[in-house]
Parts: C-alpha cells; structure tokens; sequence
C-alpha cells in the first residue's frame, strides 16, 4: 500500500488498527526489561504469531515491533550495532502478518527514552540523529507510513517528523499519550501539552495525521473527547489508541481488566468524533481489535448507505 493508496482508502472509509505489543510479547515469555524488540531477530516467529493474530482479527494496518529500536535504547540493551536489522526484521514481519492480503504497515519509532536538554542531558543533535537513522531504517523496508508513538513533547515530537521527513515517509503519524485530570476536564501530556497544541504543532510539522495512545486514563471515552479537541484545532486524519479501559494494581502490576465488548460501546462515539484510525494500546490482544473490527464495518456500511442515498437525492433534484 503506498502513500496514495492510503490516503485514499483514509478518505473512503475508516480503518481499523492493531492493538498491543508489549504486554502481548511478554505473555508469549518476553521477560520483564528484557529488549522486545531483539525478538524480531530471535525468535522472530512469536512476533510474527502476535501481529498474525492481529490482522486475522481484522487489521487494517500492523505497526512494527520497533517502539525501542532507536538507539538510544537500544544501546541499553547492548544491541545498537544489530539496529538495522532489528528495524529491517519489524517492517519484514509485520508485512508478512498480512499473509498476502492488502494491509498498511506503520513503522513504529518510539521516545529515545530521556528529556532533551535544558530539561535533560540529550542533546538536540544526538536525538535528531537518532530519530533519522530509526526512520530511515524503516523506509527502506518498505513501511507505509512512520508513526510516532507515545510522545510527550512538542521538541521530541517535532525532530521526529523532521527524521521521517528525511527519510522520505509518505505519511507522518504524530501520537502523543496524555494524562487524563482527576475531575476528566482536561487532558495534558507528562510535559503538560494540550490536544489542541499537540494538533496545531503537528500540522505546522507537515504531518499527516495527529493520533492518541497510551497515557493514564485514556479509554475509549476519553479518546472521543481528544479526536473533538483535533478537529477543533487541525484540518488533520486523526486516530485513536486507547488502553484496555483504567489498570488496577494487582500484585504490584498495572492489569487491564476491559473486555472487547466494553471497549466496544464507546467506539461509536469516537468514530463520530471523527476517528479515522481505530486501534488499542496497553492490555488489548487481538479480541478487542476483533470487536473494533465489528463496530467499524457497521459504520463504514452506514456510511455508504448514507452517501448512496445523498447521491441518489442529488440527481433526482
């Protein structure tokens, strides 16, 4: 699927993402703070399993198993001399999950994992280096658009689309995780970004789309309610990533205890905010993009019917 295609398929229909990695890799026995994304090297069959199920469920578009494949992170690790082929080995999988049917596949480039300078001791250059080579690297896999997932500020944020600018991604996915308020007035970012700035900024970028995931609060609710607060500040597509409902502490883990049917309720809502991409983060598995899947073809059909209808008025006038 390339960039026109894409955009395309955006402006006919909306589209369902995949839901979470991390918690996925771990119960297929990924320990905990171990590299996830080396799996794509060794064994690479399990993420091929995990996104498999994905796009069997009803995918519309995989995102690569690279979140930390920059090299900040992966030099924690002690494998950023492997970084090309991690990247290279996520675009691979993740167009193999589709099994020869059409699919989208988002190249996943994550946060460097610390704070630029003033705020922190990362320097500008040394992340816009960094940004580049991880996009870079997946651009000449073939992914169809790069998408950058779980930001928190507009800094970061900004020097990644730079990099995928660079790259030559067609399409720019700007992600950002918010924190909801604990009256749910409003939302921030850990760096106290706004919806509304995080949209202007990313239109001001040249991104593409401008997209939610992650953050404390953020369920299928909450997400609706940030897609309104994007279209009141961008002309941008738009997509929504929210958790499995709110975690609960049990045995000292954030367990995530929404059912695809509860996810589901909310989604009407969020696809009449405007939602172009639907997906999930932390705690969804395949059943909850399944569901997703469901809830987003009875739109779609509706959608259609209606259009129909408009057409069918317009030439009988």
């Amino acid at each position: 699927m390339n960039d026109s295609r894409l955009k395309r398929a955006l402006q006919k229909r909306r589209l369902v993402c995949d839901g979470a990695m991390g918690t996925q890799l771990m119960l297929a026995g990924l320990e905990q703070g171990s590299c996830g994304e080396m799996w794509n090297l060794t064994p690479p069959e399990r993420v091929l399993a995990i996104q498999s199920r994905y796009a069997a469920a009803g995918a519309d578009c995989i995102t690569t198993n690279s979140f930390g494949g920059n090299r900040f992170l992966l030099l924690r690790h002690h494998h950023a001399e492997d970084l090309m082929e991690i990247n290279h080995a996520a675009a691979k999988i993740a167009r193999q999950a589709f099994g020869g049917k059409e699919g989208c596949v988002l190249g996943d480039v994550g946060p460097v994992g610390g704070l630029l300078e003033p705020y922190g001791d990362l320097k500008v250059d040394d992340v816009r280096a960094a940004l580049a080579e991880q996009a870079q690297a997946l651009m000449e896999s073939g992914v169809d658009a790069i998408i950058l997932e779980t930001q928190t500020s507009l800094e970061e944020l900004g020097l990644g689309i730079e990099g995928a600018k660079a790259a030559g991604a067609p399409f720019i996915i700007a992600s950002l995780a918010y924190n909801r308020s604990a009256d749910g007035t409003f939302f921030k970012t850990m760096m106290g970004i706004s919806p509304e700035q995080a949209a202007e900024f990313a239109q001001e970028q040249g991104a593409d789309m401008v997209a939610l995931n992650c953050g404390a609060g953020l369920d299928m609710a909450a997400a609706a309610k940030i897609v309104r607060l994007y279209w009141s500040s961008s002309r941008l597509f738009t997509m929504a990533q929210p958790n499995a409902g709110l975690p609960v502490l049990e045995n000292s883990k954030a367990v995530y205890k929404q059912t695809p049917e509860q996810m589901a309720q909310a989604l009407p809502e969020v696809l009449e905010a405007g939602a172009n991409i639907i997906g999930s983060c932390c705690g969804s598995t395949p059943e909850h993009t399944r569901a997703i899947r469901v809830i987003v073809d009875r739109f779609n059909q509706a959608s259609r019917q209606n259009n129909e209808l408009a057409r069918t008025r317009a030439q009988s006038d």
